[in-house]
């Protein structure tokens, strides 16, 4: 199927509205064969391809920037569940199908797939492996570059790679999926995606803790990596400031602990089996408020309290989003280093943009810091850029101090390559350039994502 005109406008647009452009055409194949052919035709047509699954990145990396020459290449219509195998622990998706709607399929086999993303209802599997997508569980699962087992991809020539094996154990010399994962559609276009499953947590635990400070909540961490093991599935932290911008979004949210704790947690524990999660988690939480590590807290007493707690670090997103135009960072740093980065950095903020709002949270068992910010209500779109340059030029530079990443799940996409370019080693961009020669020497897959490389004229 192919789009043109006003119909490819939902496809040229980023996903809070705040970028708008054009493609020359939108098609939408069906099956991986429609994908080669559409590739084969815009080689021979001398058009390049931006591959497009849920567009519910953050960094532009699936936004056609070329107009009279980009085709949007949509997945959204190849979203079949080719099989799900549960002895075998193991998927085999199609690239479009929507994150939420496998993990719901798997549920009903018993499995459980463990990526989990704010955008899940409408992000798409392909663009998940594209990106390398993170999200909450990362500490236990890992990013989905961990999840997958093989891949099906259509290559720059038209030609289809497939290896949708699901070997847990294959040696045989270069993985090759690896290359494509985290690629963001620069050497080829992901079909379909064979992934592992794990058992589905039939125990599941969820507590908001409120800390005297970000300090006490990587103490916390520590202490919960020992005690819980690898049971522990989720640790993100917020501020206090999460929970006003959580009702601003959803006004009838309710605090679910007194008082004013300097930092939050949201701990989740769970398994299966033969584990007590809820004793588990009741004896640990005892003994670290017994201590003074926790100053007050609650556990979910059912899945409906549970989902209102996590309403709070979803409510946040979009409360900020409400306030309009504002700076989205996706950092990461040692571990160890969270709590004094995110105070150096908020400080070289409000050094340059004193009338600004920080707001930093993210999951501290990976590292990985969101530190937003939201300038005043009332200034005129050219003084909102004019601060978030100015706090993001401030951010980066205590973040190179760490030798930190201004990427730590969310991709480069065309609105970080600058700032990645500035930052990458030479040994590494001439790898990369050979890479991108080799496996697309015409410059058609997504070009101006990640790197900037010449295109053969």
């Amino acid at each position: 199927m192919v789009l043109s005109g006003p119909a490819t406008e939902k496809y040229c647009r980023d996903w809070h509205g705040d970028v708008t452009s054009e493609a020359v055409a939108v098609l939408r194949p069906r099956t991986t064969n429609e994908v080669a052919d559409a590739v084969k035709t815009c080689a021979r047509l001398g058009l390049s391809i931006v591959p497009q699954g849920g567009n519910t990145g953050l960094v532009l990396g699936a936004l056609p920037d070329r107009p009279a020459d980009q085709v949007v290449i949509s997945l959204e219509r190849m979203n079949a569940i080719r099989r799900i195998d549960p002895d075998d622990f193991s998927a085999v998706v199609e690239a479009g199908c929507i994150l939420s709607d496998f993990k719901d399929a798997v549920a009903c086999e018993g499995m459980f797939f463990p990526l989990a993303l704010g955008a899940q209802g409408s992000c798409r599997i392909g663009g998940n492996v594209s990106t390398n997508a993170g999200g909450i569980n990362v500490l236990r699962y890992g990013m989905t570059r961990e999840l997958v087992l093989g891949l099906e991809c259509v290559l720059p020539d038209g030609s289809i790679l497939n290896g949708l094996s699901t070997l847990r154990k294959d040696n045989r010399g270069i993985d090759l999926k690896q290359i494509f994962i985290g690629a963001e559609g620069t050497l080829g276009i992901i079909t379909a995606v064979a992934v592992k499953l794990a058992p589905q947590p039939d125990q599941v635990a969820t507590a908001l803790l409120g800390l005297n400070s970000l300090d006490d909540a990587i103490a916390l961490f520590r202490r919960a990596r020992r005690d819980c093991c690898d049971l522990m599935s989720a640790f993100e932290f917020m501020p206090p400031v999460a929970f006003g911008l959580a009702r601003e979004a959803i006004p009838d949210l309710e605090m679910p602990i007194s008082g004013d704790h300097a930092a939050y947690v949201l701990l989740e524990i769970s398994g299966s089996g033969l584990v007590d999660i809820n004793d588990l988690t009741e004896r640990f939480l005892q003994a670290v408020m017994e201590e003074g590590l926790v100053a007050d807290g609650v556990i979910a007493s059912s899945t409906a309290q549970a989902r209102n707690l996590w309403l709070f670090r979803e409510g946040m997103n979009e409360g900020q989003a409400k306030r309009g135009p504002h700076l989205r960072t996706d950092l990461s740093v040692r571990l160890s280093q969270v709590p004094d980065f995110v105070r150096e950095a908020e400080q070289a903020v409000i050094d340059v943009v004193p009338d600004a709002i920080c707001v930093s949270y993210g999951h501290i068992g990976d590292g990985n810091v969101h530190l937003n910010v939201l300038p005043p209500a009332g200034l005129s779109r050219n003084e909102i850029e004019a601060r978030i340059h100015d706090a993001k030029k401030a951010i980066n530079t205590v973040l190179d101090a760490y030798n930190g990443s201004l990427s730590a799940e969310h991709g480069i996409g065309r609105l970080k390559r600058t700032e990645h370019e500035a930052r990458i080693a030479p040994a590494q961009r001439a790898l990369l350039a050979a890479l991108k020669q080799a496996v697309d020497p015409q410059g058609l897959m997504n070009p101006g994502c990640q790197l900037e490389y010449e295109r053969p004229s």
